[in-house]
């Protein structure tokens, strides 16, 4: 029977360790997912000549561009190690996407229609999307009032295939063409198969975490702003509604002579982490902004969530911090508000005075050594 429709309940969304892993021990199903929206755009150019009007040909120049988007509720860090991000606050936060690779394979699976993917027996799954040579582009942390924690993530990959003839048992799904595409020459790799381990509600204990157990710790730039920023438990500090960090890590694509694909997708050096922040306005402090532009000093912000029993499950370490701008509004009818965007420059992977630095409470193992 035809299906009608497809809607979140039918999907499971998983990560590959690279782009040849095939055992089931080396993909993780992806917790708390949101949404998933992908897409691909093939660049042609149409060969017209004198004689004719319309093109005789439309050669494919440029490697086709492949994007992935997706959204989940921020837990413990289980997700951040999957996507290749250090977690253990001793190295760059994004260290395991600055430094060379093939990328990862992502897969979305779907079953029939009406059955929720996890606990779905074999006979009700229907279909894998795959993406392959996925590169982070962008990954963001949004925090606000009345809104549970979440994370955006972006990225660029080479391909993307579907399949529909699945086989396994109970335990695993298998028979999934691979995604990924050789980048010296663009073929696909034949003869390996991809297997995933069932759906499941996810390994974490934390379902979500609650925007009343965040701190956003920006203390140490009192006195370089007009507001006063002496901390989240005093009356007379900003009362912070809103942050937003975002680490964009934007790519080049190289490509060269006798070869369809990118052979690689650097990072573009410097990058800039940038946390903005929304505040109801209290008091301001005595400041003034000639002494500021004199101040090249470089500071720390600690964004702390915590579970129910108040045990920090992330935290994320912005070093070598400075003010960027601060904006005032009021107006009849609201509070009056300020927005102050800080930023610090991504070091490299043995720079520890400088970048986003994270604290994950995750002792998921999400691959098989």
């Amino acid at each position: 029977m035809a299906r009608n429709r497809v809607i979140y309940q039918s999907e499971a969304l998983y990560v590959s360790e690279g782009i040849l892993s095939s055992s089931t021990g080396k993909h993780f199903q992806l917790e708390r997912v949101q949404s998933a929206n992908y897409n691909f755009t093939i660049n042609r150019q149409d060969i017209n000549q004198y004689g004719q009007a319309a093109r005789i040909d439309s050669l494919v120049m440029d490697a086709p561009t492949v994007g992935l988007d997706f959204s989940y509720y921020l837990t413990d860090g289980a997700n951040e190690k999957a996507l290749g991000f250090d977690i253990d606050n001793t190295n760059q936060f994004a260290e395991g996407h600055m430094t060379y690779s093939s990328g990862k394979n992502l897969f979305i699976v779907t079953v029939d229609e009406g059955k929720d993917a996890v606990g779905a027996s074999t006979g009700d799954r229907k279909s894998v999307i795959g993406l392959g040579n996925a590169y982070l582009s962008d990954y963001t942390v949004d925090l606000a009032v009345g809104s549970l924690p979440t994370v955006s993530v972006s990225m660029e990959c080479s391909n993307i295939n579907s399949d529909t003839v699945l086989g396994g048992s109970s335990d695993e799904i298998t028979n999934i063409s691979l995604p990924s595409v050789d980048i010296t020459n663009g073929d696909p790799y034949s003869g390996i198969n991809a297997s995933l381990p069932a759906p499941v509600t996810g390994e974490s204990a934390l379902t979500a975490l609650r925007p009343g157990d965040i701190e956003v710790n920006i203390t140490s730039l009192d006195g370089v702003t007009l507001s006063d920023l002496t901390g989240p438990d005093t009356e007379d500090s900003i009362h912070i509604q809103s942050a937003s960090l975002s680490i964009p890590l934007s790519r080049t694509p190289l490509q060269r002579l006798g070869t369809r694909f990118n052979y690689a997708r650097t990072v573009d050096f410097p990058v800039n982490a940038t946390l903005s922040v929304n505040a109801i306005c209290n008091d301001v402090t005595q400041q003034n902004l000639a002494t500021i532009l004199n101040d090249n000093s470089g500071y720390t912000i600690t964004l702390t969530l915590k579970d129910k029993g108040s045990t920090p499950k992330m935290t994320y370490t912005l070093k070598g911090c400075r003010i960027d701008s601060e904006s005032f509004s009021s107006s009849i009818g609201s509070n009056k508000s300020v927005d102050l965007t800080f930023s610090t420059q991504i070091g490299g992977t043995n720079d520890t005075t400088n970048g986003v630095f994270v604290n994950g409470a995750s002792t998921t193992t999400v691959f098989d050594s």
